[in-house]
């Protein structure tokens, strides 16, 4: 049993066969999937939930990520907060810093970020963190920490690093203030050691897996879309790591997702709250 605890299922890379993606993926015994509501910008963040409610074992998030950070307006503030009230909605991102790409100015990503977290605080949601530095820095790390421990940290509502890249220092910061650590398909990857060292240190039931299809699928699907199903191979990798077999990572990730999000699992593998 496993949950892909981030997923981008809404774009054109799966609107040819996005049903049998999903059903791949509960054959392949991923109980639950969130379905990431960023979509390309302020006007799709309601596209998780949209797919969400097709589902009974998938879940929502909604956010403007960094690189759309330059589009966010008063309006997007006001479509959240009403949108953040949907059952679905179980935590608010992705958000955060890209400072790789660039593609909004990084003051804008900062305060794009703030308001997010005032949001989400007030609507008592979880967020889940993208934070991807310039090559060969720290700066995204030292930004998006600094802007968590001063206008997060208080709420206690903790929240996800996403597709972790740092480095073990950082997770173990990460941790300290109260969030999990999300390992993806890259913890496969050959040049990926440092995220394998951090992967190796994070308390086990701190830990939770995802694809962040369609990015990033994992070895031996590398090069390819990637999608749900692809889940058990950053597990099997975990469990390499860990000493574990991928249906061990499996259990106890799935236990973690359904802890941290207080959620409840039925006997019929549906997720329903407490």
């Amino acid at each position: 049993m496993f949950v892909d605890s981030h997923a981008h299922l809404e774009g054109e890379r799966f609107d040819a066969d996005r049903e049998l993606v999903i059903a791949r993926a509960r054959e392949a015994g991923v109980s639950a999937i969130v379905a990431i509501g960023n979509g390309d910008g302020p006007a799709q963040v309601d596209c998780g939930i949209r797919l969400a409610e097709q589902y009974e074992f998938m879940y929502a998030t909604l956010g403007i990520h960094p690189h759309e950070a330059r589009l966010a307006d008063e309006a997007a503030y006001r479509s959240m907060e009403q949108l953040a009230r949907h059952p679905k909605v179980i935590a608010w991102g992705e958000i955060g810093l890209d400072y790789f790409y660039d593609h909004s100015p990084r003051a804008v990503q900062q305060a794009v970020f703030r308001r997010q977290m005032e949001l989400a605080a007030v609507a008592k949601l979880p967020i889940v963190i993208h934070c991807r530095p310039s090559d060969g820095s720290d700066n995204a790390w030292e930004d998006c920490f600094a802007l968590m421990e001063d206008h997060w940290v208080s709420t206690g509502l903790g929240g996800i690093l996403h597709c972790f890249t740092g480095t073990w220092p950082q997770a173990k910061r990460a941790l300290e203030i109260g969030f999990m650590i999300s390992f993806a398909g890259n913890l496969t990857f050959p040049k990926a050691q440092q995220i394998r060292d951090a992967a190796v240190e994070v308390p086990l039931d701190r830990i939770l897996i995802e694809t962040d299809s369609p990015f990033l699928a994992p070895v031996p699907h590398r090069g390819k879309r990637n999608e749900p199903a692809f889940v058990k191979e950053t597990a099997s990798k975990l469990g390499e790591l860990r000493g574990l077999s991928a249906e061990e990572i499996g259990l106890r990730t799935t236990r973690n997702f359904y802890n941290f999000f207080k959620l409840t699992e039925t006997a019929e593998g549906k997720v329903s709250a407490p």
